[in-house]
């Protein structure tokens, strides 16, 4: 096992010898995607975002920060790579059944083949993943707190879907291996472009076992299997704090994006500054969190300690379908190191 792949496995607290089979691949996405944000913070701020395998891997891996889908998904492919699977890359296109082929390399995706069925993976433009891999073929399934599924489409396309309590997300793909160009071309436009969404908007999304925390521009929305939490943020420094104690990302200059965001802010939803730091009518935090039928608390980020040197969180009892404490390679809880 090489330095990198071994820091990669620590990063997203992957504790198993891997091995290119179901067990590995089923824990190694769970691991990965419970860990590591998607965050377009690099866009916002005018920077270039990673290109190379290197580049990357310094951005998620060494420095602890999330990255886009051009970044995640290219870090989990060279982690399959590397442990022994048949891995292409893909061209997908979303929201292609609503505007065409323009939006086609918009997003990529991670295709296995000759391992049982052809299964893909992706970390969405959304951030909303899949929280393991998916067979190529028609078919539904709940990662919860999301509905999911696959079809194929008149044109030969496959169309995936993605839904929870609110309008469906969605985009479309072929099994043919990316054109890097297009995929190039499509990443500098939306890095880009002052009509690209990610110029536009801040978007930050990490998944915490049955959770699914969405940070778009000062609106703070959790989604849960019932319904959906949402809250206006109203600093910069709140704006700071949420990146670090809910999404894992240290990074005090984003303070600098708060008037941006504010006056997109005020330019989509004018007039709704007054109702800031309200949730369903809850003053926030929750007065009690949400819990499941049973009684149980959903999962929760343990938020950190401002004196700890380490970031700790932990996955109470899992639902629908999450790994056991029995699961190789995903532990109940784990460590990282926060800087």
């Amino acid at each position: 096992m090489t330095t990198e792949l071994a820091a990669y496995f620590d990063r997203i607290g992957f504790e198993y010898s891997p091995r290119a089979d179901g067990t590995t691949l089923g824990a190694l996405c769970r691991a990965h995607i419970n860990t590591i944000p998607f965050e377009n913070l690099d866009v916002q701020l005018g920077r270039k975002t990673a290109r190379s395998q290197a580049e990357i891997h310094d951005k998620l891996v060494s420095r602890q920060r999330g990255g886009w889908c051009y970044e995640q998904n290219v870090l989990m492919g060279w982690a399959l790579d590397e442990i022994g699977f048949d891995v292409t890359r893909l061209v997908a296109g979303v929201m292609r059944e609503q505007a065409g082929d323009g939006q086609l390399g918009n997003h990529i995706l991670a295709c296995l083949s000759g391992w049982r069925e052809k299964t893909c993976w992706s970390m969405s433009d959304s951030g909303r993943a899949l929280l393991g891999p998916m067979p190529i073929m028609t078919g539904a399934r709940v990662d919860a707190p999301f509905e999911v599924g696959l079809t194929q489409v008149d044109d030969g396309y496959w169309r995936f879907r993605e839904s929870a309590h609110s309008d469906p997300f969605g985009f479309d793909f072929t099994t043919a291996p990316a054109d890097q160009s297009v995929l190039d071309a499509k990443r500098i436009w939306q890095e880009t472009n002052p009509a690209s969404p990610f110029v536009q908007n801040l978007v930050v999304r990490r998944r915490d076992g049955v959770l699914h925390h969405t940070l778009r521009g000062k609106v703070l929305t959790t989604t849960t299997i019932v319904g959906l939490d949402s809250r206006e943020l109203a600093t910069a420094d709140e704006l700071v704090d949420v990146l670090d104690d809910v999404f894992g990302i240290d990074m005090p200059e984003a303070a600098s994006l708060w008037p941006a965001i504010t006056e997109r802010h005020e330019a989509l939803f004018p007039g709704t500054s007054e109702e800031k730091g309200q949730v369903r009518g809850r003053p926030w935090p929750w007065a009690a969190p949400p819990t499941h039928k049973t009684g149980r608390k959903w999962p929760s980020v343990v938020r950190r300690r401002r004196e700890s040197p380490r970031l700790n969180w932990r996955i109470r009892p899992p639902f629908h379908g999450l790994p056991t404490p029995a699961d190789p390679g995903f532990s109940r809880q784990r460590t990282r190191r926060c800087c």
